[in-house]
């Protein structure tokens, strides 16, 4: 499976921002977790911004990240949303639990 995991460089504002793209699984998580796990720790970080626009799929596991991530109070998704997410949110009507922005520019506003 393709993943890649990068945390861009903070701009001062207190937003943290991790795009990901590729396949998201319960075997491929562990670097995502890496990356979110200093912004968590950080409460100079009142935002942590996920880009999801380039996941090509992601299973309960990621959902099950995203629900990590949500109870910080600080996640906001920033998409447009892959289908393969989208379909994960529909089913599990998780979707208006989760803040989502059409883009990183856009979320870091939120």
């Amino acid at each position: 499976m393709e993943q890649d995991v990068l945390t861009l460089p903070d701009e001062g504002d207190g937003v943290r921002v991790i795009a990901c793209s590729g396949e998201f699984d319960q075997d491929t998580l562990e670097p995502l977790r890496q990356a979110y796990a200093p912004a968590v720790a950080d409460p100079a970080i009142r935002r942590i911004v996920l880009d999801v626009s380039r996941i090509t799929f992601a299973d309960s596991s990621m959902l099950n990240t995203m629900f990590h991530l949500l109870r910080t109070g600080r996640l906001v998704l920033a998409g447009p949303l892959p289908r393969s997410l989208a379909r994960v949110l529909e089913i599990t009507q998780a979707g208006p639990l989760f803040p989502t922005a059409g883009s990183v520019e856009e979320a870091r506003t939120l």
